[in-house]
């Protein structure tokens, strides 16, 4: 997918309003979650079988979402390409969810997302996975942000 292609998927005000949603959510728990959509897998990485959980598992490394004091930050992960959802939790928080209930978020997702409906899709993820951080982390008066929520275009 072109850089262009991905700008129609998520333009600037489709941005604006997912990094609304994530500070919004984070009011109301102590996890921390980030978003990334990238358009496809690189041709290398690609030709040596990478999948996309690989691959958002390498940028939940990347972008340290596991560098977080209470060890629960989350990633969603979009794909474009293959408008494939991986949701890479840390310890903290996949200890307490189980990777089946993050399976069915990220298939409502895509379920979104065949029908082009991608901020509605991020948002309702979003607010999905805000539900289970609230059970597990609820928010705290500290009012600290430890990772950025501006979503990342890669």
């Amino acid at each position: 997918m072109t850089r262009s292609q991905i700008r129609r998927a998520f333009p600037d005000d489709c941005l604006l309003t997912i990094e609304a949603a994530i500070k919004a959510s984070e009011l109301a728990h102590v996890g921390e979650i980030r978003f990334v959509v990238e358009g496809a897998l690189d041709i290398a990485p690609l030709w040596r079988g990478q999948t996309p959980r690989e691959r958002a598992l390498e940028v939940f490394s990347e972008l340290r979402v596991w560098d977080t004091a209470y060890n629960n930050g989350v990633l969603l992960y979009l794909l474009l390409a293959d408008r494939d959802v991986e949701i890479v939790a840390d310890r903290g928080i996949s200890e307490q969810v189980p990777q089946a209930d993050w399976e069915a978020v990220c298939r409502e997702m895509e379920a979104a997302f065949r029908g082009s409906n991608y901020q509605a899709g991020v948002v309702s993820g979003i607010e999905a996975i805000s539900r289970h951080l609230v059970k597990t982390f609820p928010a705290q008066d500290s009012g600290r942000d430890e990772l950025p929520n501006s979503p990342r275009v890669l």
